[in-house]
């Protein structure tokens, strides 16, 4: 089977209804919007949440919780998905981006200790975690704070 071969069900798909084509298309003229109002309108109809002059809900609402813009957010990784490198290799955030197993940088890197270390290699990284330092030193590898 090839991409050009490919087709739906029989059955399974129905050809678009066609509005506004004649008054023997059975949806001619007005094309289904009645007569004249807000709705029959070219852009017509109410933004999203219009609840017809009634106090909205999301006005009635509460407002919930903070969120601080100036936060410093990390990229995170554990210590599990550094066992994809080879011995003695350096790991920094270039390598981790260029390897697909962090997509975004943030603002730094931040590693944790979940998962097994069986190989030395040097991690630099802007923060560790105390197990993920003590880990990656027990086995015979080194931290660096960049």
């Amino acid at each position: 089977m090839k991409l050009h071969e490919l087709s739906p069900a029989v059955g399974s798909t129905k050809a678009p209804y066609r509005k506004g084509r004649g008054a023997g298309s059975g949806n001619g003229k007005t094309a289904g919007k009645g007569h004249k109002g807000q709705n029959a309108r070219s852009g017509g109809g109410v933004r999203p949440g219009f609840e017809g002059g009634q106090l909205p809900l999301y006005r009635k609402l509460p407002k919930r919780g903070f969120k601080n813009h100036f936060a410093t957010q990390y990229a995170i990784i554990n210590l599990s998905a550094l066992d994809a490198f080879e011995n003695g290799a350096v790991i920094d955030l270039d390598t981790l981006v260029a390897n697909g197993i962090i997509k975004n940088t943030f603002d730094g890197l931040k590693v944790l200790g979940d998962g097994e270390v069986t190989k030395a290699f040097t991690v630099k990284a802007t923060k560790f975690s105390a197990s993920a330092k003590e880990k990656i030193e027990a086995a015979g590898g080194k931290t660096e704070v960049v």
